[in-house]
């Protein structure tokens, strides 16, 4: 993961500029994706009655999840994690004392296992060399308890628009987009026989009155992105 590790030091100070440009084309924000994919865990997670009192995020950048980890999770205690130093030290600029930062060497985790109730990944795998996706998923595997929850979101690559803001996005040039069905099968490999696909965002900002069609439309593999999730 050294090549990502310095392309996102690189990019780190520009990452929310370069970000929104590059997703202007959906109409929306940055801090728009970065919410509605908390908001989704927290119901996931509430609607299974799952107690939530330590979270990990796995490849936190710049800590664009943060606030709404803080807003949808209050009670937590929230650890990120990433291998770009840079970024680590924007998100406790961005959110002083708002979780517990811990630099990352690629490989493993510095927690024991068994250290967390609930770890989110937001659109990290494609980052990270495909050989190492089953090492890394057991990997966090370890450090999630038992009955504990792993979701991780994606980009679909079967999504034209969602292929064509990663072609064009400076920070993702040696990105490698996953389907869900081959994500889905990695979690299998890694020890999580019982992973769930859900598609999202499946309408752009000017046709927003209709996402509440959304709902009837997480088994559609047309969504922009998309999210797996298993419980340990």
């Amino acid at each position: 993961m050294g090549l990502e590790r310095a392309a996102f030091d690189n990019f780190a100070n520009e990452y929310r500029s370069l970000h929104a440009a590059n997703i202007k084309i959906s109409g929306e924000s940055p801090e728009f994706f970065a919410e509605y994919k908390i908001r989704d865990v927290a119901a996931l997670t509430a609607s299974a009655a799952e107690k939530v009192s330590r979270i990990l995020d796995f490849g936190s950048g710049i800590g664009a999840s943060v606030p709404y980890f803080r807003e949808y999770f209050r009670e937590a205690r929230l650890t990120c994690v990433d291998v770009s130093e840079m970024s680590l030290k924007i998100a406790e600029l961005r959110f002083p004392g708002e979780a517990t930062l811990q630099l990352f060497d690629g490989r493993t985790l510095p927690f024991l296992d068994r250290s967390f109730d609930l770890v989110f990944a937001a659109c990290v795998f494609h980052h990270i060399d495909h050989t190492q996706h089953v090492s890394l998923l057991r990997e966090l595997r370890r450090v999630l308890r038992l009955g504990g929850r792993l979701v991780i979101f994606e980009h679909n690559p079967l999504n034209p628009l969602t292929v064509h803001a990663v072609n064009t996005c400076p920070f993702d040039e040696n990105a490698k987009l996953i389907t869900a069905r081959v994500m889905r099968a990695r979690f299998k490999a890694a020890g999580f026989p019982n992973a769930r696909v859900t598609y999202r965002i499946f309408f752009p900002h000017f046709l927003k009155k209709l996402r509440s069609l959304d709902a009837y439309l997480t088994c559609l593999p047309l969504g922009a992105q998309y999210f797996i999730t298993a419980k340990k």
